[in-house]
């Protein structure tokens, strides 16, 4: 039958080949097309041939992930007609409600004490006294500090400086009072927390601290049980690897606390602040608002996720080697990963978001980023959906950054100006500087903060080039509702304090200008001290802090501490979190 029906429509030839002239012509261009891509890449050396060395070390970079826009069987939909995703290059007709959220103004930042919260000299004790040494990068120090002030005021001991972390994968020999300004750190807290800049002499002798390390989530009666009895008995104690050590969940007085030493008594140092104000300032010469993208894209960050981009065995292999370093780490299952939502996106989906959410193409992109995998090729179709693309780098000459490039916490610190600075702030990660910035724009106005969904998003990058470029920019909208940085988007009990510091935040009362109620959510089981971290999902943690973490060694002598600090493999969060 169908041989019959075969002939018969070559029998009718004459008349049928007008009709399907014009699609057998698209067809025919199409398998053209792919059969030159099928030649090019007959041609090009295999992924697996690259070396070490080399013209090799490029490939080991190259991307080739199955969401570029280059795909054949994408161009070859375009030519048929089956799909339009032609990405305009205009933003939308939202206007200034894409900048920043209607509702931001009802809302301000309210972190003083009450009074109930007793005075510092009333209350500290003259022999007592709190050192501890931070862990990780920048950010990560910054919660060590801020809940070293609280754990210091829980146990009335008087806090000596902070010791920055000198030794860890960042690698940084700053001390506190080269990225902080101290004296208006001792100033600023001086009604809530006694602090000093080094231990003094008792009786004509150098006290020696008393080291121990506590559980994370600490909480006050963890700490009236574990620290107070070796604060009384030893008079000095240092907390070591000291970071989320405090619990998320406090009383309303020192969850204020934590408020004023984040956003008032944390300064940088002048020079810092003058070089960051200078990023900035060159930023709104180029136009008049930007945004800010941290983009967390290197190596360490792909390889600790566990995500697949497309590289082939190299990338598998290279990211597999960075991976070892952390021995804790479950085997990887890239596609669960990404289903999860836990893989950063590419520079390029950042970009397509973007545009899908209606900033167009003359929009200027301010990025903090490391080192990024795969190069310029991998940032190329970023910089071709927002060709203004600065840096640090691109902002100041080499002379003006001069005096930071041998730190890295001086130059996460003038990221950290800028993204904060920015009129959208854009994360790609759920780390320590992004949650310490979207906490601290919400404090100061609820500035436009952008998350993305990426569990949502996944499957939406992963199907888009079977729809049309209004059906996938619609969906993106979509999903990101909630993921703006607008008021009460955090559901009741859920979120980490520094990225939602709800109770430092208030109100304006309606018809009231200058009065104010309360902003604060209800936290599930607030009552109790002890809480499992069960209750959290993974985006209320630091990347790495899902992950088991050994033994309990609140009990740590001094000289456990000193071997445990000798031989450790960098933590987890040590690296990932900034």
């Amino acid at each position: 039958m169908g041989s019959r029906r075969r002939r018969h429509h070559h029998h009718h030839g004459p008349w049928l080949v007008p009709a399907v002239a014009p699609a057998a012509a698209a067809f025919a261009a199409a398998g053209l097309l792919l059969v030159v891509v099928a030649f090019h890449c007959f041609l090009s050396p295999p992924l697996g041939d690259g070396g070490k060395g080399g013209g090799g070390a490029r490939v080991v970079r190259r991307l080739n992930p199955p969401f570029l826009l280059n795909k054949p069987a994408e161009v070859a939909r375009s030519v048929i007609g089956a799909v339009d995703f032609t990405v305009p290059s205009g933003g939308s007709k939202r206007g200034e409600e894409l900048w920043e959220s209607k509702a931001a103004g009802n809302f301000f930042g309210c972190s003083n004490a009450t009074k109930q919260f007793a005075d510092a000299r009333s209350v500290t004790k003259s022999d007592r006294y709190l050192m501890i040494a931070t862990s990780g990068g920048l950010n990560q120090q910054r919660t060590g500090i801020i809940d070293a002030v609280v754990a210091a005021r829980i146990l009335n001991a008087t806090l000596v400086i902070p010791k920055l972390d000198e030794e860890s994968f960042w690698n940084d020999a700053s001390d506190f009072a080269e990225i902080f300004d101290v004296d208006s750190f001792i100033y600023s807290l001086s009604n809530d927390v006694k602090v000093i800049r080094q231990l003094p002499d008792m009786n004509g002798k150098k006290l020696s601290p008393y080291k121990m390390r506590i559980p994370r989530k600490c909480t006050p009666k963890c700490y009236e049980n574990r620290v107070l009895p070796a604060l009384l008995k030893k008079h000095v104690v240092q907390l070591t690897k000291f970071d989320y050590r405090v619990s998320n969940r406090l009383e309303t007085d020192l969850q204020k606390l934590r408020c004023r030493v984040n956003y008032h008594a944390l300064q940088f140092t002048d020079p810092i602040l003058r070089r960051g104000e200078l990023l900035v300032q060159r930023m709104k010469e180029k136009s008049g608002r930007f945004i800010a993208l941290h983009l967390r894209f290197e190596p360490d960050m792909l390889a600790f996720s566990g995500c697949y981009y497309g590289g082939g065995d190299i990338e598998r292999r290279e990211l597999s080697e960075i991976r070892k370093r952390w021995k804790t780490l479950h085997a990887s299952n890239p596609d669960r990963e990404r289903r999860h939502g836990k893989c950063p996106l590419t520079p390029e989906e950042v970009g397509l978001m973007l545009r899908a959410l209606g900033f167009g193409k003359d929009v200027h992109l301010y990025v903090a980023s490391g080192d990024v995998y795969g190069g310029e090729e991998t940032l190329a179709p970023l910089k071709a959906l927002f060709p203004n693309f600065h840096s640090k780098e691109t902002l100041a000459s080499k002379e003006e950054l001069a005096p930071f490039l041998p730190y890295s916490s001086r130059m996460a610190a003038l990221d950290f100006i800028v993204c904060d600075r920015s009129d959208v702030f854009v994360t790609n990660n759920n780390g320590n500087m992004a949650r310490m910035l979207a906490g601290r724009r919400r404090y100061f106005g609820h500035r436009r903060t952008i998350r993305p969904n990426a569990k949502k998003l996944y499957s939406l990058f992963l199907n888009r080039t079977s729809m049309s470029w209004h059906t996938f920019a619609s969906k993106v909208l979509t999903f990101q509702k909630g993921f703006m940085g607008d008021p009460n988007e955090i559901k009741p009990g859920r979120g980490e304090f520094h990225e939602h510091p709800m109770d430092c935040i208030c109100a304006k009362a309606k018809g009231k200008i200058g009065q104010s109620r309360p902003h604060q959510i209800k936290r599930a089981g607030e009552a109790a001290e002890n809480h499992s971290s069960d209750d959290l999902d993974w985006r209320d943690l630091d990347y790495g802090e899902h992950t088991p973490l050994g033994r309990d060694s609140s009990n740590e002598s001094e000289s456990d501490d000193i071997r445990v600090g000798g031989s450790d493999i960098p933590e987890l969060e040590d690296m990932m979190s900034d």
